[in-house]
């Protein structure tokens, strides 16, 4: 945005089967425990370090008037909940994830903020029969329909979920972020673009709705789409401590996903980054940056 769990995001949420996402998969019902604390960490940061531009995007959407009741699909550890909570002072949110771990964290935080009676957590597979509800006037999906088995079926239920003329905003990431330069590590120029490519060659075959055109999807159910808009990342290059923390925790999770793609030299570079204590560490870089793009979708039940 120039906005989570690499994401995210997804604000992100966490994956299914560990599919190659830096922001986890949102849904409910599956085996995700086991990476929380690295999907935990990687949201929280994605939240504290893109804040300006993921508020940007609540208060672009084109509300007809303010929402009372609020429902985020895939709210991850609740970078999402609190900023629409900030946005609309009388609104109401129920937050559903698959994670009960980041539910949890959810919940400690909005406590912290004094926001808790505003606030209803559902733990929930969304690919399976949907939890009540209610009759949300917004429902907020980031980086969440993508890791959807049947997305066009969860569009048609969030469309019979909205009141009449609700909103549903569609917040998808445009690609991994970015944080250093092309010739970048002196040792292995390019390492950076080379992990990508991996990425998304496994992204093709283990998500193919990442990246798609939601705005067909989303008149094809039967929504009006009212706004589409890019948020551009462009921040840096800084040595802001959060930046580092937040490169650190994407590259650990990208090397994740993509080491047994890569050739060794390039692993041992990346490893060389990703060693807090080590000279050529990404917290020791002086040159990082965060860029990145989010896609929103803002899409009316007529």
């Amino acid at each position: 945005m120039t906005p989570t769990s690499p994401h995210p995001a997804h604000d992100h949420g966490a994956h299914a089967v560990h599919e190659p996402e830096h922001t986890p998969d949102r849904r409910a019902g599956h085996d995700t425990e086991h990476d929380t604390d690295g999907q935990a960490e990687l949201l929280d940061l994605d939240a504290e370090v893109l804040a300006e531009h993921i508020a940007s995007i609540t208060a672009w959407l084109p509300v007809t008037a303010a929402p009372r009741r609020i429902v985020d699909l895939g709210c991850g550890t609740g970078t999402g909940t609190l900023a629409l909570l900030t946005r609309f002072p009388g609104a109401e949110v129920t937050a559903v994830d698959t994670s009960a771990d980041h539910l949890r964290r959810l919940r400690h935080k909005v406590e912290a903020a004094g926001l808790a009676d505003r606030v209803r957590t559902v733990q929930a597979d969304l690919d399976g029969v949907w939890p009540e509800l209610g009759t949300p006037d917004l429902v907020w999906a980031s980086a969440s329909m993508h890791h959807m088995a049947d997305p066009d079926r969860t569009l048609r239920q969030v469309h019979g979920t909205l009141a009449p003329g609700g909103l549903f905003a569609v917040v998808e990431l445009a690609g991994f972020p970015r944080f250093l330069p092309e010739d970048a590590p002196a040792e292995r120029p390019g390492l950076e673009e080379r992990c990508h490519a991996a990425l998304d060659r496994l992204h093709a075959e283990h998500m193919p709705h990442r990246g798609a055109d939601w705005g067909p999807k989303l008149t094809a159910a039967g929504f009006t789409v009212e706004g589409e808009r890019v948020i551009t990342v462009d921040l840096g290059p800084t040595r802001a401590e959060a930046v580092g923390r937040y490169a650190l925790s994407s590259l650990t999770r990208l090397r994740g996903n993509v080491a047994d793609e890569l050739a060794a030299e390039d692993v041992t570079a990346l490893d060389q980054l990703l060693d807090t204590g080590g000279p050529h560490s990404i917290l020791r870089r002086d040159d990082v940056t965060v860029r990145t793009e989010r896609m929103v979708w803002a899409a009316r039940r007529t």
